[in-house]
């Protein structure tokens, strides 16, 4: 019997579904986002799916997978429900103060994202556990009770727990946790022992607060998809995606909506390490551009990189330290406010600016005729040429290119140019937008990402993508089937995963290999446990084992994989050359003369990555152009042939510049390139030697 595997990934513009079929069958569909209110775009765009592959909600029986945006539009548009935070005494501006870390020295009115939770709803405690998880005060449960008074007088929804090494020792935590559960049984509590147990204060208290601010929104939104789901029909519970590139039950992750805030980025950096793997390429770059950000990521050695700390709401673009910092694992990539809804501007110095402010989905571009008054990216290309505003999404949503047109010629005039031209320079600014990210986020990590191959996808993705490749000075651009959507298809052959850390900081020769074991038993259950949740058969579960490793003095770290649990090597002097090794890898050089110290140690759990693909129909005969149209690529309009991507067949080579339509998107291919289907239906396109 063919099973059928369900995934919604929603966006800032779209909500993408995707249906798989055991049998390679695949059925896609793109909806507007509905931001009142996510479950009706959810379920709009679920409903058109299942129409269009002829099933009932009962006869997806493989799983349901979701990827959502709704934890970064919490912490984006700020709001959550009113939030507290429980610190030790003396560190009650801990979230204000930072780590007192300036991300520009030069610039004198230097800002920072505000903290989540006010200094006026952070509560100190007269307690203190040491740094090697001795109790020197215990709580006093009367202050605890006391505190809880407060958080009911003040209509407190979600409070974070974040007290003094508790990364060591998680007893008085544990005292606060339970003394509240007591008093207030409906507020919905983050302990940093449980979301973060890791050494840096001011890291542990952003992460947690994070956790409690976006905790009464995601929980209930969950709770309430689950719900649903079952009321229509749907026997299977929904497995959520992480920024660490795994999925898991739902529960779980209502518990820690932090590990969701990079959800459906993390599934487009997964699903370009599937197809490196298909393709048999170790290194590539993967271009991820929707309707609202756009995002890089470097996929080395067939697998993307992992970070066990990114930033959120940052105040400038490409500088770290301007957002708030979160340590919990996340698939490392860089993104941008550049998407098909980011609006045009003309700035104070009278320079052409796009981004990062959205017009979303709602009112959305232009052309959308919701609406929108701004210039967008997508009413520049609608200009152009690039998209035929008759047939975008197949014809169900006409576009209104006199609207585009009269919006960028408002823009042009500021400019003293024409609509045309208006769009061009739209065009090209956003697309080095989207070059200089991906160019510094490969410089920042060390790799030289010059004559990479890219993996284009995302609804705005396959229409930049070449202009983007060329000023990176990648030659190959691929095009994946089912680009438009291929972030929600990643979901569907990403495994169960849940990546855990604890801090352990101690010497290489000076490890309790005892309580080493402890921990790393604590963390394999806690993952064994999150794998069940999801439906894995434990028995399928596989670990893998690193530590975030440092020379002694260093102030950061990095992160060592061992082939096996350290605890079968147990040997000083081989931890050590595993360290070297990365630490030679990233730095060229290493410190034979400086002891080692271990920082923390990682587990990450995971199950068998499922076999789902989708089967892509071809065409027998070469396809002819089914028709041409005027794109203004210069200052003459240029007469492009047209193809429709279903009538190409394997082998047809085409040469640039071509636009290659499907129903999701349209791929746009250069002067300069020639493309050529390749048979697992993926259009690959190559720069010609000039």
């Amino acid at each position: 019997m063919t099973r059928h595997a369900l995934a919604v990934d929603i966006g800032g513009t779209f909500t993408d579904v995707v249906l798989v079929s055991h049998d390679g069958a695949s059925f896609v569909d793109k909806t507007l986002t509905t931001h009142n209110n996510l479950l009706e775009g959810f379920f709009r765009g679920v409903d058109l799916v299942l129409d269009h592959a002829g099933l009932q909600p009962g006869d997806v029986d493989d799983v349901i997978v979701h990827a959502t945006t709704v934890v970064t539009n919490a912490l984006i548009e700020r709001k959550g429900p009113p939030t507290a935070l429980i610190v030790t005494e003396g560190f009650r501006d801990v979230l204000y103060i930072r780590n007192e870390h300036r991300y520009d020295m030069y610039d004198p009115q230097i800002e920072f994202a505000d903290p989540l939770i006010t200094r006026e709803l952070t509560f100190p405690l007269a307690e203190r556990t040491y740094a090697d998880g001795g109790i020197g005060a215990a709580i006093d449960e009367d202050a605890v009770r006391a505190i809880s008074k407060e958080l009911k007088a003040k209509g407190v929804q979600s409070v974070a727990v974040c007290l003094l090494n508790s990364y060591k020792n998680p007893e008085n935590e544990q005292v606060v946790g339970r003394v509240l559960a007591e008093e207030l049984p409906d507020l919905f509590v983050s302990l940093s022992s449980d979301i973060a147990p890791q050494m840096r204060e001011y890291l542990r208290s952003s992460t947690t607060a994070i956790n409690a601010f976006t905790q009464p929104i995601t929980r209930p939104y969950l709770n309430a998809l689950t719900e649903e789901l079952s009321n229509r029909g749907f026997s299977q519970l929904p497995l959520i995606m992480l920024s660490s590139g795994g999925v898991v039950g739902a529960p779980t992750a209502g518990r820690n909506p932090v590990r969701m805030i990079e959800s459906g980025p993390a599934a487009g950096a997964l699903v370009a390490s599937y197809f490196a793997r298909r393709f048999d390429i170790p290194n590539l770059i993967s271009f991820d551009m929707g309707g609202t950000t756009a995002k890089a990521c470097l996929i080395l050695e067939y697998e993307p990189l992992v970070t066990g700390e990114f930033e959120v709401d940052r105040r400038y673009r490409f500088k770290p330290g301007s957002g708030m910092p979160i340590t919990v694992p996340s698939i490392d990539m860089i993104e941008i406010g550049a998407g098909g809804g980011s609006i045009a501007r003309v700035d104070a110095l009278g320079l052409l600016k796009t981004g990062p402010d959205s017009a979303g989905s709602d009112p959305g571009p232009v052309c959308y005729g919701r609406g929108g008054t701004q210039p967008c990216i997508t009413d520049a290309d609608v200009v152009l040429g690039i998209l035929d505003p008759d047939n975008f999404l197949g014809g169900d949503m006409k576009l209104d290119a006199d609207g585009a047109r009269a919006a960028l010629g408002a823009l042009g005039d500021k400019l003293g140019v024409s609509a045309e031209k208006a769009a061009l320079g739209v065009f090209e600014v956003v697309c080095e937008q989207m070059a200089a990210a991906a160019r510094a986020h490969a410089t920042d990590r060390g790799v030289d990402y010059r004559g990479l191959p890219m993996l284009a996808f995302g609804g705005a993705g396959p229409v930049h993508a070449c202009k983007v490749a060329e000023l990176v000075d990648a030659s190959m651009v691929i095009y994946p089937p089912l680009a438009s959507v291929l972030s929600a298809f990643g979901t569907l052959v990403t495994p169960a995963k849940i990546d855990l850390v604890r801090s352990a900081l101690a010497r290489l020769g000076d490890i309790d290999w005892s309580a080493l074991g402890a921990t790393l038993d604590t963390m394999i259950e806690e993952g064994r446990s999150a794998l069940l949740e999801a439906g894995l058969d434990v028995a399928q579960a596989r670990f893998g084992f690193a530590a975030d490793m440092r020379y002694v003095g260093q102030q950061s770290e990095i992160t060592v994989q061992f082939e096996d649990d350290p605890r079968k090597i147990a040997d000083p002097a081989t931890l050590r050359e595993s360290f070297e090794t990365a630490y030679e890898k990233v730095y060229g050089l290493k410190l034979s003369d400086m002891s080692v110290e271990v920082v923390s140690w990682r587990v990450v759990a995971q199950g068998k990555p499922p076999a789902r693909e989708a089967t892509i129909a071809f065409a027998t005969e070469p396809a002819a152009p089914k028709r041409t149209r005027p794109v203004h690529l210069a200052d003459t309009p240029v007469d492009v042939p047209v193809y429709d991507r279903s009538a190409i067949a394997i082998g047809q080579t085409i040469a640039g510049p071509v636009i290659i339509e499907e129903r999701e998107t349209t791929a746009f291919v250069l002067p300069g390139w020639s493309v050529v289907l390749h048979e697992n239906g993926s259009l690959i396109a190559r720069r010609k030697e000039a």
